[in-house]
């Protein structure tokens, strides 16, 4: 569900669609428009806030239903996390089938969901002020947090099928460690990517732009500036992280790849496809977007970063010592 989620954000993003919803209504929010009146109460409400005024003033209604139907769903989905979790959480510690360790794990695992939402609110509020689009650093943060939960839960399943290196002489986690470090600051820099719509900018591959090292990468002040605003700076830093990750992740394969266990070999198999795939997929996504951003290869991108993220977090957390 939290990989599905993380999909249709990227979607919800790519269309626009974030800032067709107005308000935060936990209850009533659950159930969509019906009648005609119902759509035009939510598309004059949207009227009122900068990303209509600004640059959807040709909208009409049908326009505006498609992007409301995105930001519907990725927030239904939201909230069917909750019965999801709540309600069997509930009937295994009547069954007293959790142990007191699972039991507070499990507890932090839904207080995060629930800051997860808090914070995605946070996001959308950032787009119904002044600007007509949502912070692109506290999107970001949104896709951390949900990275962050993802791998929390990913850990918790890994910790009861622990598996044993073929070789004790075998040591991979600090490489490991290593690499998601690295994959996840790239996964960062894309949803900055995202958040300032970069790509438009810059739609050319291998240079950017004209140029192989942009002359445009320092124009903000304070310089540190630069690394969250500057869309040639970005654009340089996703770029340059991607050819890195190549080269490491392949080298990674390559050295390990005859030196584990068959199970966790099978799963390290995946890890040059992967990176190659999502390579591809962001010159893919990068030459197209001219005009607008591609929302397909942009998804297809993000989904197999999760992917890849995915593979390498396995192969860290089954290989840890059990507490």
């Amino acid at each position: 569900m939290i990989f599905f989620q993380i999909i249709i954000g990227g979607i919800t993003r790519l269309t626009g669609s974030g800032l067709s919803i107005t308000e935060w209504d936990v209850i009533m929010g659950s159930f969509p428009p019906i009648q005609e009146n119902d759509w035009l109460v939510l598309f004059d409400k949207y009227k009122q806030f900068p990303q209509y005024k600004i640059m959807n003033t040709e909208m009409n209604l049908s326009g505006f239903k498609t992007i409301f139907w995105w930001e519907y769903i990725h927030r239904l989905w939201a909230r069917l996390f909750a019965l999801v979790f709540i309600i069997p959480f509930i009937y295994f510690i009547y069954k007293k089938w959790l142990n007191n360790k699972l039991i507070v794990h499990l507890s932090l695992l839904f207080i995060l969901g629930g800051a997860q939402g808090l914070i995605g609110w946070i996001m959308v509020k950032s787009g119904l002020k002044d600007n007509p689009w949502v912070n692109p650093l506290n999107l970001s943060f949104h896709l951390m947090m949900a990275l962050f939960v993802y791998a929390y839960l990913l850990q918790i399943v890994s910790s009861y099928r622990r598996i044993k290196l073929s070789s004790p002489g075998v040591q991979f986690i600090p490489q490991l460690n290593l690499l998601i470090g690295l994959l996840t600051l790239q996964i960062f820099y894309g949803a900055l990517m995202a958040g300032h719509k970069a790509a438009l900018f810059y739609p050319t591959w291998p240079t950017i732009g004209s140029e192989w090292i942009p002359s445009a990468m320092n124009t903000y002040t304070p310089a540190w500036l630069n690394l969250f605003e500057n869309k040639a700076l970005i654009h340089f830093i996703h770029r340059g992280l991607a050819y890195i990750l190549v080269i490491a992740f392949i080298a990674f394969w390559f050295h390990y790849r005859n030196l584990i266990i068959s199970e966790l070999r099978n799963w390290l198999q995946a890890v040059p496809i992967l990176v190659l795939v999502q390579v591809l997929l962001g010159i893919i996504t990068v030459i197209s977007s001219l005009g607008h951003i591609p929302a397909l290869w942009g998804v297809l991108h993000q989904a197999t970063a999760i992917l890849l993220l995915t593979v390498m977090l396995y192969l860290r957390f089954s290989t840890a010592k059990k507490a």
